[in-house]
């Protein structure tokens, strides 16, 4: 497999097109790039922002300049050779509205569409129906109220012979099966004096009268009959009335119609508990694709096999592997597809493969073939652990449960923020699954008085006590992993069952472990589906409890609430440090990434906030008298006070993370937002289906107050003083991570941005544009002035040269990077445990490293840059040179930190 040597993820929108990432690309050729890994590029919805809402497989994206823009691009990146990874959307598609033709034909023909295999529908879940249908959660207020208000309408395109009703912007065809008792209507009531059209249109309704045609394949001769009918959209035009909601009968008519459709249209707010139809989270509009399906497959790749075939594309991450109903099998069929696309073309090499999956702590990579690795979230907090200094965490924990008055440990939090979503944004895909095992469990008599009630709950409780993202089951059966995961689940749920009939969680197991299929009394096909289907749930409930809630509540430090990350974790040592990337060096083929699209925070507003752990006591004191000066700004609803005491805690610390030279309006505007969404995201005091808009307003004129000079001087004044020693606290550990992540085994994946400090919120903030203009002007900027000047490191200037001396030493020793050892090396005296020492080695080939961490006493808690390291390194033998700083000989045997790190602390030096 070809392993980039450095990857840049850019972000692609109709702003930032194929041209403009063409014009970049030599700009990334000196910085060092191997691979540009795109956004998702094929066809999405008009005016998407990320890409992943694609409602055609089969194209290229217009809005980012089509296929003549995107050969431009392709021509610009063989002419610098650099390679291109796409980000790839296996698991869903944009639909609704009026542009995605497969899920219209679904709409239109129900069951029999030709597309209904490629979604993941439960036909027969609609209550009170006599036809199969899906429920359509598009409306903004009730169904009636919106169909007597005249929204829905009804409507014919002459060009196409077909009827559809809308709404506003949503496209809801009408079955071809129902265009005959249509037109006989339309034409009643259109009283139109013309005699040809009209018995035209009364004739072709005649020959589809009979129930059930015209048939699947014959609904687009009727189209074009309709349509070639000269004068027939004027008398449809004026009959078309009878369907008007905004009269009674036509209200009942269009409601009679619409009930006769392979759909129901629905108030937004039912999604919770009646939609379905899979969906990508809570995300109406983002329908689960049936990937397993082999046509849907094909269907999906068609683009992505001649962009391979031609040799345009040569990698692909794969987005949200976990909601695949089997993830081994999809990545199984991909490499075959890929091998033989690549043999046929005569092309060499094998083809780069990484997935988006959140690993638990220590939790290893599933075995997917074909796969290289992770996106890489798991190394983001191996690196911010290995960064804050654990000693402070007690005080930390103490200052912020004191001036919060919280007493909840976070599983605690995230058993409730897991019931929370279970009970609202995931209610419907539960509903479902409790369905589907109170069948199973009918179908046999040891265990068909298991009411549905009480399956629910034991269900439930087995869902709140999941450690992980998913197993990985698939029809023939569950691994061992797997199967000690599910018992061990299995057995703290039944010890808070609170009934008699605990044997209720034997079945349960059974029946998660597929052990229920060797039972002939079961319904083996239900209990496989069963089984599987769970597994797509546990990875949306976890995601959403965990990341999107209780991160939300939880704020001893919010540098550790990130994407893959533990709110609870300790500090790692050094040796824990070298003991996992040792570990990993035997299989180095995944992205190490510090900052993405997805992430909470900037990767040097993470680098910030870490260092609060070393000032912990500075901290505290600080944030009690702020608490005391700002507490004028608060307000009182209902006896409660707005924000809470937990969210000025939490906004502190992230004022702390995205702390800017100069506060300004753009930035207070920036920085409501983001308090806006963490309060949604709590699901506390608002939330995004109820947002309580008398609470964030208290919420945004807090921040407003407290960023005003005129009214909070006092408090700005104190709080730039602390946060101008994190950001130098910061800028040491962001080197560090920097450098830790370009050198470490597995490959560093750098985001659109961050070569100066990267101090954004979570998204949308962090995708904010790119200014490339002055990117390429301080590329070629060299800093031979040591030690460094407060405008080097505070413009960020520091962080782009350093990126660009290690992405050098990468490409001068590419196969010690792709496949080199790893082993750390000897460090002595005081500072020892601030030291990260490592060795990268293949053969007679050599790089040797070291940075620095925990830098508050070395700078007088962030107020110099560091110095006095009482520290030594213990070389191998051999001649080396630092290319890190002042270029200096060394040799093996003892060398003093302080004089490596007399410049920054990172040292990079090889063997002569």
């Amino acid at each position: 497999m070809t392993i980039p040597l450095a990857t840049y993820r850019l972000q692609l929108t109709n702003s930032f097109g194929f041209d403009d990432a063409a014009a970049i690309v030599p700009y990334l050729k000196s910085l060092g790039i191997t691979h540009l890994y795109a956004s998702p590029f094929l066809k999405a919805r008009p005016g998407s922002t990320h890409g992943y809402d694609i409602v055609d497989h089969e194209h290229l994206n217009p809005e980012l300049g089509g296929p003549e823009a995107f050969a431009r691009l392709n021509e610009a990146l063989r002419e610098h050779g650099l390679e291109l990874i796409m980000d790839f959307v296996p698991n869903h598609m944009g639909v609704g509205w009026a542009d995605n033709a497969w899920w219209l034909d679904v709409l239109e023909w129900g069951p029999k569409s030709r597309h209904v295999g490629s979604f993941d529908i439960d036909w027969q879940a609609l209550p009170h129906r006599r036809h199969p249908g899906v429920l359509l959660p598009i409306l903004g207020r009730p169904y009636g109220q919106a169909l007597q208000s005249g929204e829905i309408e009804l409507r014919y395109d002459a060009d196409t012979g077909t009827f559809s009703a809308w709404y506003f912007g949503h496209r809801l065809p009408i079955n071809p099966q129902r265009y005959s008792e249509m037109l006989r209507t339309i034409v009643s009531a259109a009283d139109s004096d013309n005699e040809p059209a009209t018995k035209a249109l009364l004739t072709l309704a005649a020959d589809y009268r009979n129930p059930n045609t015209p048939s699947y394949r014959d609904a687009p001769a009727l189209k074009q009959r309709l349509a070639e009918i000269e004068g027939a959209a004027q008398v449809i035009a004026r009959g078309i009335k009878a369907f008007d909601g905004k009269t009674e009968a036509g209200a009942m008519a269009l409601h009679r119609l619409l009930e006769r459709q392979n759909y129901r249209v629905a108030y937004w707010r039912v999604a919770f508990s009646a939609v379905n139809y899979r969906r990508f989270f809570d995300i109406n509009d983002l329908a689960g694709l049936r990937v397993e399906d082999s046509a849907t497959f094909k269907a999906i790749h068609s683009l992505v096999a001649r962009l391979v075939s031609a040799n345009q594309l040569h990698g692909l991450r794969l987005d949200h592997i976990d909601g695949l109903l089997d993830p081994a099998q999809y990545t199984r069929r991909l490499t075959r597809l890929v091998r033989k696309l690549r043999r046929e073309a005569g092309l060499r090499g094998r083809f780069y493969v990484i997935v988006e999956k959140i690993l638990g702590e220590c939790e290893p990579i599933p075995d997917f073939p074909g796969v290289a690795g992770t996106t890489g979230y798991e190394w983001l907090n191996v690196l911010s652990r290995v960064l804050f200094d654990d000693s402070g965490l007690t005080e930390l924990d103490r200052i912020w449960r004191e001036f919060a008055g919280e007493q909840s440990e976070f599983s605690q939090m995230l058993d409730a923020s897991k019931q929370r979503v279970l009970d609202t944004i995931l209610a419907s895909e539960f509903t479902v699954l409790c369905g589907q095992l109170s069948r199973i469990a009918s179908g046999h008599f040891s265990t068909r008085d298991f009411t549905l009630d009480r399956l629910r709950t034991a269900l439930k409780l087995y869902l709140l006590e999941f450690p992980v993202y998913r197993t990985y089951a698939t029809a023939a059966g569950v691994s061992e992993r797997d199967r000690k995961i599910i018992q061990q689940t299995i057995r703290r749920a039944r010890s808070r069952w609170p009934g008699p009939d605990a044997e209720i969680f034997d079945f349960l197991s059974d029946a998660i472990t597929l052990d229920l299929v060797n039972n002939p009394g079961y319904s083996a096909p239900r209990v496989r589906n069963f089984a599987l289907k769970l597994q797509q749930v546990t990875g949306p409930l976890m995601a959403k409890a965990m990341e999107d809630t209780a991160f939300y509540r939880y704020f001893r430090l919010l540098a550790l609430n990130e994407v893959g990350g533990e709110p609870t974790a300790r500090s790692l040592s050094v040796d824990e440090f070298h003991q996992r990337q040792k570990k990993r060096a035997e299989s180095p083929g995944g992205l190490t990434a510090t900052a993405t699209h997805d992430t909470k925070r900037g990767e040097d507003a993470r680098a910030r906030i870490l260092a609060l752990s070393e000032i912990a006591a500075e901290w505290g004191a600080a944030v009690g008298e702020w608490h005391s000066w700002n507490s004028q700004f608060t307000r009182s609803l209902d006896g409660s006070r707005c924000p809470t005491l937990a969210h000025e805690y939490m906004l502190y610390q992230a004022l702390i993370g995205a702390w800017p030279e100069r506060i300004d309006a753009p930035f207070v505007e920036r920085f409501q937002g983001y308090a806006r969404k963490a309060a949604r995201e709590g699901k506390l005091e608002t939330n995004w289906i109820n947002p309580n808009e008398q609470y964030e307003g208290a919420l945004t004129a807090f921040i407003e107050s407290i960023l005003d000079p005129r009214r909070a001087a006092r408090f700005l004044e104190s709080f730039d003083a602390i946060a101008r020693r994190t950001a130098l606290l910061g800028c040491c550990n962001g080197l560090s991570q920097l450098a830790l992540k370009t050198l470490l085994p597995g490959v560093p994946d750098f985001y659109q941005g961050t070569e100066f400090w990267n101090l954004s919120l979570v998204d949308p903030d962090n995708r904010q544009p790119v200014d490339f203009d002055v990117r390429r002007r301080s590329l070629s900027r060299e800093i031979t002035t040591w030690p460094l000047s407060n405008e080097d490191w505070q413009s960020g200037q520091i962080k782009m040269f350093l990126m660009r001396r290690l992405l050098k030493v990468r490409h001068r020793y590419a196969d010690v990077f792709r496949e080199g050892a790893y082993d750390a090396v000897e460090t002595a005296g005081k500072d020892a445990h601030r030291v990260i020492a490592f060795a990268r080695t293949r053969s007679n080939r050599q790089i040797i490293a070291a940075v620095g961490r925990h830098f508050s006493a070395l700078t007088d808690s962030g107020r110099n840059w560091p110095r006095g390291w009482d520290a030594v390194l213990r070389l191998p033998r051999g001649r080396y040179k630092n290319i890190i700083g002042p270029e200096r000989e060394l040799h093996e045997g003892e060398v003093t930190v302080a004089k490596l790190f007399a410049s920054i602390p990172v040292c990079v030096m090889y063997r002569m």
